[in-house]
């Protein structure tokens, strides 16, 4: 059967894996009867919950005797250490584009990774049937990223159709007949070339792995596409290091390809083709699984580096155990080293002490996502605020900047760009209109002074603004950059907090807790309307006396307090608080100080 290897790229939230959706049910891969979700490609519960792709996941259909098997890329730029990789098991790329926003800036990182490989794009106008579209200043927009990416006149050839996947057609032109993804599938076939691999079919077994996995019941498996030559189920083969080092040897217990949304085993792997493989107990990402005689491992894509690092520790609160199960060091460091394993974007190191360890990654929400997934397990931690890495190199300290593009209502621009270009030492690049009463801004900020920022640029845009984040470069080391300016509200006791003391609470700054909250001595319950922090007692209740007068035993009504997500209160938190995190609460509190160190601290502040 003729091959076609492609993967579909786009931005957060511009419809790729709707658009997949369509393409397999127009395809045949699934019975007309046949119950399938909605987003079946985005199979975590937390992909689902938020709409985004984490995992980047392979499918196949079939079109004229054609088998097309699509990967679906993440579209965050903080879990791109999965598309490194995954691009270089596919021949071409779809670039989903919003009609109405432009290339935004995760298309633009994916997109410079897969122009340097050398793929030819096809460039789809997705959302071309909402009121706001403007899909020629889109195209033309695409047209000026290839071109400051330094695509070649090829790539920079590139043919484009108008779409709307959540309705399920694709056209040439954009006043076409709107009835399918017939044009689409077409383009994909006479665009994309078949895999050069096949041509190396008579050669020795040959495959990179680029995504690896564990199923429950064949154990280890790794997923890539076979560079040369056949495999069969039973055979032997031995994987090599990035450096050619053996790893092992191991006969493979089974091949499995994929088909639709399920995988199925086959008694034969062919060149060209993307499998999966089972039987190993070592090989990982990036090694080469080989036929025995071969002692050259293939060229593996370099990841780029972690930015930031977080330290999970035990949770020591003195509410520690009642939600969670699993609250032990070893426990937390096993499951730690297992995603590592997993994930080529996250290292782990011990931290001096032995029960607390440094996770580092490529920003916060694939940090969020890590913890997220931890405390659904039953874990129980405690986390610290998010740390940049700083590099060294010729005696200069470097350290990461990311570009922002913001789109925001042209009555807010101000307070935005003072927030970015003062205190947090970021560069105004662009600022260009996007639309009726809307200004895009772009800026290179440090990811120092990113931390935090979210909430706040929420608050300064009434909530209508929209911030988008990817890495840039290293770049040198830009001076101090003032953290949160606001104090907090500690609680002195430990007990349940009683609604007549935080209503009387609520002039001191905002709640963080409501009424019937258990609270700890260290627990904060709130911040202060000032930069100090403030002890409070949360337990106080009212002086009970027999006298009685109108009006003056009313119900107490409190002000509804925040809640704060996973994210928000990882970056809300300063250098000495932790953020608690179980399976039915998330908590912040000041760091456990011996009675010496809190004196201290409080000579020092004066």
């Amino acid at each position: 059967m003729d091959l076609r290897n492609i993967a579909i790229i786009a931005h957060v939230d511009h419809g790729k894996t709707t658009l997949v959706d369509e393409l397999l049910k127009q395809s045949g891969a699934f019975r007309e009867n046949q119950a399938v979700a909605e987003r079946a490609m985005d199979s975590n519960d937390i992909e689902r919950e938020r709409g985004i792709t984490i995992l980047a996941k392979c499918t196949s259909l079939e079109w004229q005797g054609t088998r097309i098997n699509i990967v679906d890329t993440p579209g965050h730029a903080d879990f791109g250490g999965e598309v490194e990789r995954i691009l270089s098991m596919v021949d071409g790329v779809v670039l989903l584009v919003d009609a109405a926003e432009g290339p935004m800036p995760q298309t633009k990182f994916v997109t410079s990774k897969a122009l340097a490989l050398g793929l030819r794009p096809i460039v789809v106008l997705n959302k071309v049937d909402k009121p706001d579209a403007e899909p020629e200043r889109a195209l033309n927009e695409v047209f000026d990223l290839f071109a400051n990416l330094g695509a070649d006149d090829d790539q920079l050839d590139f043919p484009h159709l108008y779409a709307s996947g959540r309705s399920g057609w694709a056209d040439v032109e954009l006043d076409g007949p709107r009835k399918d993804l017939s044009a689409l599938y077409d383009l994909i076939v006479r665009h994309v070339p078949a895999p050069a691999q096949i041509a190396r079919a008579a050669e020795p077994f040959r495959m990179l792995a680029t995504t690896l996995s564990a199923d429950p019941f064949i154990g280890r498996i790794l997923t890539g596409r076979v560079e040369a030559g056949r495999l069969r189920t039973g055979e032997t083969i031995k994987a090599l290091s990035r450096k050619g080092e053996r790893i092992e040897s191991f006969r493979v217990s089974k091949i499995l390809a994929f088909r639709g949304l399920s995988q199925t085993a086959i008694d034969m792997a062919e060149a060209g083709d993307i499998v999966t493989l089972a039987g190993m107990s070592r090989a990982t990402v990036a090694d080469t699984l080989c036929a025995p005689e071969i002692d050259t491992p293939l060229p593996a894509q370099p990841i780029d580096p972690p930015t930031i690092s977080v330290t999970f520790g035990i949770n020591d609160s003195p509410l520690a155990g009642r939600d969670g199960a699993k609250v032990q060091s070893r426990v937390i460091r096993e499951r730690l080293l297992k995603e590592a394993e997993m994930n080529v974007a996250i290292r782990v190191s011990d931290t001096p002490g032995g029960d607390a360890f440094d996770v580092a990654g490529r920003g916060e929400l694939q940090m969020g996502v890590l913890i997220e997934n931890m405390r659904r397990e039953g874990f129980e931690l405690s986390i610290s605020r998010p740390r940049v890495l700083i590099r060294e190199e010729g005696g200069q300290r470097l350290e990461p900047i990311e570009e922002v593009t913001i789109d925001v209502d042209d009555d807010y621009t101000g307070a935005v760009i003072e927030k970015l270009t003062g205190a947090r030492k970021g560069d105004l690049v662009e600022m260009k209109p996007a639309g009726t009463g809307k200004t895009r801004i772009i800026a290179h900020v440090p990811s120092r002074g990113l931390i935090g920022y979210h909430g706040e640029f929420l608050t300064d845009t009434r909530g209508s603004g929209v911030l988008n984040r990817v890495f840039l470069e290293w770049a040198p080391h830009k001076g101090h950059i003032p953290g949160r300016r606001a104090g907090v509200l500690i609680s002195m006791e430990n007990g349940t907090a009683v609604p007549y003391a935080l209503f009387n609470l609520e002039d001191r700054g905002r709640m963080f807790i409501g009424a019937q909250e258990p609270v700890y001595e260290g627990m904060i319950i709130g911040e202060h309307s000032r930069d100090n922090d403030l002890e409070v007692n949360p337990l106080k209740g009212k002086k009970l006396t027999n006298i009685r007068a109108s009006g003056s035993d009313e119900a107490v009504r409190l002000t509804p307090h925040i809640q704060m997500s996973l994210e928000q209160a990882i970056a809300y938190i300063d250098d000495d608080e932790l953020v608690e995190v179980t399976p039915k609460a998330i908590r912040l509190r000041k760091r456990h100080l011996d009675p010496h160190e809190r004196k201290r601290q409080a000579r020092a502040a004066g």
